[in-house]
């Protein structure tokens, strides 16, 4: 039996959330992008998570973000990303295109409720999707895997998601946004967090790096469109490496090398290579 995108995605597993897949859909990564499908119109996409030790966003996040941007402006649709004031640059830089990058105020919760309803009413969406962003927990605070408090670095975009528009979510560790699914199951994992995410989306991704669960919902997507919108293996090398050149750091060492995750971009290459199999093959 072939392999799914789901075991693509959740394939090299370091942190236990593959543990979490017995409380998702069988196929979340097709949902997510049915899901999608079935909305159509302007997309907004959140990203950057903020590494405490390098003072500087990691590499997990923009490449997957901009991976599922840049498959939804193939089939047409409008497409924003929103972060903060930290990983605007690297996005900028990653783009080159025009696409608009939201700066979203790192601030306290009145100036942040604000600006969330000015961004919704100007955009007008009909999606947000986030992919490795940090989320509040039930204590109102931004914490990273190692449980270090992170909010004065953290600008409150969860509230972008309490808005009531349909809404996808990708994380790896069980304290980025969508997480809030499992928020019951997560704290059962001992090498997930025991105060986890809360904010919920309508469809959630599990992945062993946030980066691959992008690259397996645009593997989901080219399934449904019936054509490839996965970027090259080439391509998201380049990616990847100009994201660290701009100063973006891997989140397991906070080092500004070639990695995501601990993972080399060889390694990333391997993963994308075969969920470009999975596509061909339902092509």
């Amino acid at each position: 039996m072939s392999e799914t995108i789901e075991d693509i995605v959740l394939d090299h597993d370091k942190r236990g959330v593959a543990l979490l897949r017995p409380h998702m859909a069988v196929d979340f990564c097709s949902q997510a992008a049915q899901y999608i499908m079935d909305h159509p119109g302007n997309v907004a996409i959140v990203t950057g998570f903020y590494i405490l030790s390098a003072g500087s966003p990691e590499t997990d996040g923009p490449a997957g973000a901009i991976a599922i941007g840049r498959a939804l402006q193939a089939l047409g649709r409008r497409v924003t990303y929103i972060t903060d004031s930290y990983t605007v640059p690297v996005l900028e830089g990653l783009l080159e295109d025009g696409t608009e990058v939201v700066d979203f105020p790192i601030a306290d919760i009145e100036t942040s409720r604000k600006a969330s309803s000015e961004i919704l009413e100007r955009l007008d969406l009909s999606l947000i999707i986030s992919i490795e962003r940090c989320s509040r927990t039930n204590d109102d605070a931004y914490l990273n895997m190692r449980y270090v408090d992170i909010t004065p670095h953290t600008a409150r975009l969860d509230y972008l998601f309490e808005a009531g528009i349909p809404s996808v979510g990708i994380g790896d560790g069980g304290n980025e946004i969508g997480m809030g699914n499992l928020v019951e199951f997560i704290p059962q994992v001992e090498t997930l967090p025991n105060d986890p995410a809360v904010t919920k989306v309508d469809r959630l991704i599990i992945s062993s790096v946030s980066n691959w669960g992008g690259y397996g919902l645009v593997a989901a997507l080219s399934g449904l469109a019936g054509r490839n919108l996965l970027p090259t293996i080439e391509g998201e090398t380049k990616v990847i490496q100009k994201s660290v050149d701009m100063g973006a750091v891997d989140g397991t060492t906070g080092e500004r090398e070639y990695y995501v995750d601990g993972f080399t971009t060889e390694e990333n290459g391997v993963l994308l290579a075969r969920l470009h199999a999975v596509v061909e093959r339902s092509g």
